[in-house]
């Protein structure tokens, strides 16, 4: 018998099944491009999903190494990623993705090209042994000025980002891959980014139901094996608590009103908005409760004792009455249900026919979103060009590793082509004298959000009219320069399309 600080007691083995029941619902991260021994030594006892990072990858070939050692010691492990394409790129991260993100899928609006590019992304996915897709973003980016969705949605119309979302989670579980809806209820109408602080969206349930819900039906009729909440409070369906810790939003909406019946994931647990607020631990205990299936932590903590003491948290909240022993072992079912899908579905797509593979539909699909304004002045580029990349601050979900921008890809058109990076008051004059003599091209990332970036523009376009301009972010500001190329992402195909039309290679 084991003797708790409660004072009661219970036989090991139910001892055993609850805390094995507590790592079963953990989706923990970690350091390193191998598995640490205290992380195969976990799946050995219940732990049943890896969340993977920027941080774990290096080459396709590594990951695959990489997932194979994990299977090695639990056949069925969930391996998860923050896998948008686009901006949000793990796989590629050192190299920017051969996929444009969804703002510049919703551009083009071809649904059956978005269900391409999630197959043939999630084609890849399960090439390097990743069976579980933090994506798609199904936010309805209605506030321009959000500081953490923005192109990583589909964009402003609730019906367009409804039919996308349905469209790229179908493509995405086609090729074996749990797609992973984020971020309910929806983070688009926020100017707060939830790694920082707590967002919160006040509007009514009726705005909530048409807009927000929209795009989440879609998923849940398109079949989206697993929904992220949000961390972000909605006075309109819980005034006190945030989505993440909310039964009513949880399991009353999610569950109850909208039928969902998959598993239900939290965003990081360690972003400012939870752990600020409650604590991890206290955050875990609280979203179990509320009707989440599975805890994701990682992004920011990714060692042992994280592990250990949510796994801990969760067991003493059992004993103490706080959290039904049935709520944690309905939602470690859920996990281990989820896990015996992706062996089934993994078995199929390795039987798919070899032409299944789509490798250039990225590209394709970049080539399609751009949206270029000639000016009367615009002429040709016949030299290499300088370019002044007007560089902000990288959201977290983005991050600062991976490389953005046309000049790499300028440079294999134009051999001689020039760069620098600017940001702040002094970017526009320092852009000029970097230039010399050259043709500018400015990059910029959301002008609309930036002052400094736009008077940088206007520096720049005043000093040479024949500056080219390409933006790579939401293109809300008017387009201006002799040319002006609106790429909705700022993918490395993005930079490529863009770099074709500058150099005259494509129209």
């Amino acid at each position: 018998m084991t003797t708790f600080a409660s004072g009661t007691t219970a036989s090991n083995s139910e001892n055993d099944s609850l805390s094995r029941d507590a790592l079963t619902v953990l989706q923990p991260g970690f350091t390193g491009t191998t598995a640490p021994d205290w992380l195969l030594r976990r799946l050995g006892e219940g732990l049943a999903s890896v969340g993977l990072f920027g941080r774990n990858i290096t080459s396709s070939e590594q990951l695959a190494a990489l997932t194979a050692q994990l299977r090695a010691e639990r056949e069925d492990v969930l391996v998860a990623i923050d896998e948008e394409g686009g901006d949000v790129t793990r796989l590629e991260v050192r190299t920017g993705s051969s996929f444009p993100g969804n703002h510049a899928l919703g551009a083009v609006d071809d649904v059956e090209l978005t269900r391409a590019v999630a197959h043939e992304l999630g084609r890849r996915l399960a090439e390097c042994g990743v069976n579980f897709n933090w994506a798609p973003s199904a936010d309805v980016n209605s506030n321009p000025d959000n500081p953490v969705i923005g192109v990583r949605s589909f964009g402003a119309s609730t019906d367009l980002a409804a039919r996308h979302t349905a469209a790229y989670v179908s493509g995405l579980q086609a090729a074996g891959v749990v797609a992973c809806t984020k971020h309910f209820p929806g983070h688009g109408d926020t100017a707060v980014d939830s790694h920082h602080a707590l967002p919160r969206i006040d509007v009514s349930a009726e705005v909530l139901q048409e807009r927000e819900l929209a795009p989440f039906r879609a998923a849940i009729a398109a079949g989206t094996k697993a929904v992220m909440s949000a961390h972000i409070l909605v006075p309109a369906l819980d005034p006190e608590l945030p989505a993440t810790l909310s039964h009513r939003i949880l399991t009353d909406l999610l569950r109850g009103e909208l039928g969902y019946d998959g598993l239900i994931v939290t965003d990081g647990m360690e972003m400012r908005a939870i752990a600020d607020a409650y604590g991890i631990e206290r955050g875990s205990v609280l979203a179990i409760a509320a009707g989440a299936d599975a805890i994701c932590v990682g992004g920011g903590l990714a060692d042992e004792a994280t592990v250990l003491s949510l796994r801990d948290a969760l067991v003493t909240a059992v004993r103490s009455g706080e959290l039904a022993a049935e709520r944690l072992a309905d939602a470690a079912e859920r996990v281990r249900a989820l896990a015996r899908w992706t062996a089934t579905a993994g078995a199929a797509g390795a039987t798919a026919a070899p032409d299944a593979a789509d490798p250039e539909v990225g590209l394709r699909a970049a080539r399609r979103a751009l949206r270029v304004t000639v000016a009367e002045n615009s002429t040709a580029l016949t030299e290499p060009p300088y370019v002044a990349a007007l560089t902000p601050v990288a959201n977290i979900a983005v991050g600062d590793e991976t490389p953005w921008g046309v000049a790499a890809e300028l440079l294999s058109l134009l051999p001689g082509t020039r760069t620098g990076s600017f940001t702040g008051e002094d970017a526009g004059p320092a852009a000029l004298a970097a230039a010399g003599e050259r043709r500018v091209v400015a990059v910029v990332r959301d002008e609309h959000r930036h002052p400094w970036m736009a008077a940088a523009l206007d520096t720049l376009i005043a000093a040479r009219p024949d500056t080219v301009v390409v933006e790579m972010g939401v293109p809300q500001a008017a387009p201006r320069g002799a040319l002006h190329i609106a790429t909705h992402g700022a993918a490395r195909v993005c930079g490529r399309a863009a770099a074709e039309v500058i150099a005259g290679v494509r129209a």
